[in-house]
């Protein structure tokens, strides 16, 4: 994400997500977390109740997570707030 202008960002991926997805849609999260942390899951909690599957998995090493997330969402603007939502955590990186 461009951490300089989010809104720029969110504009371009609405465009993107309008032009190139029958909505609604399945739509995959990736973040990177620490290990830990409890924010793997507090991302957890803002996709609870959506029939989101979501998997884990550890670095090599264990210090960070891979947190993929699978939801079903009416449509592009359901995305970025998610993406908002989860922003709010501190020290997680989105894919």
């Amino acid at each position: 994400m461009d951490e300089k202008n989010p809104e720029e960002f969110y504009k371009k991926l609405r465009e993107q997500l309008t032009e190139t997805t029958k909505w609604p849609s399945n739509y995959l999260y990736k973040f990177i977390v620490e290990t830990a942390t409890d924010k793997i899951a507090k991302i957890e909690g803002i996709f609870d109740n959506m029939g989101a599957v979501i998997d884990l998995k550890k670095s090599k090493n264990g210090k960070y997570t891979s947190v993929s997330i699978t939801v079903n969402l009416k449509g592009p603007d359901q995305v970025i707030e998610k993406y908002k939502e989860v922003g709010e955590i501190g020290g997680v990186i989105s894919l």
